[in-house]
């Protein structure tokens, strides 16, 4: 086995995990809001180690080039979004969770 692949492995391994957390953190936490913190950083971190993983595995090449552009995208695109649209729900009118009881 070589090296490379060993290093490929584990940001895959790591890239998957932290998809993976952001869609049970999408699913678990209680409002709007807390829920796009996993969609946004996780997601992010996720995709980022992935495609790292994937350059790592491809060596210096047009192909890595371009995955090293789609992350460039990636780290440009999903915060300003994820700011977007909470910048819209808090337009809309979308309250934050509460907890109840607690004053």
């Amino acid at each position: 086995m070589n090296i490379t692949t060993i290093i490929t492995g584990i940001f895959l391994t790591m890239g998957c995990f932290f998809s993976v957390v952001a869609a049970i953190g999408v699913v678990r936490f209680p409002d709007f809001y807390s829920r796009m913190h996993p969609a946004g950083k996780n997601d992010t971190l996720g995709q980022t180690l992935i495609l790292t993983g994937l350059i790592i595995y491809e060596g210096f090449s047009f192909i890595s080039i371009k995955l090293l552009l789609i992350i460039i995208f990636i780290f440009i695109v999903n915060p300003t979004a994820t700011h977007a649209i909470a910048k819209a729900a808090y337009l809309a009118g979308v309250k934050p969770w509460e907890k109840k009881g607690s004053k």
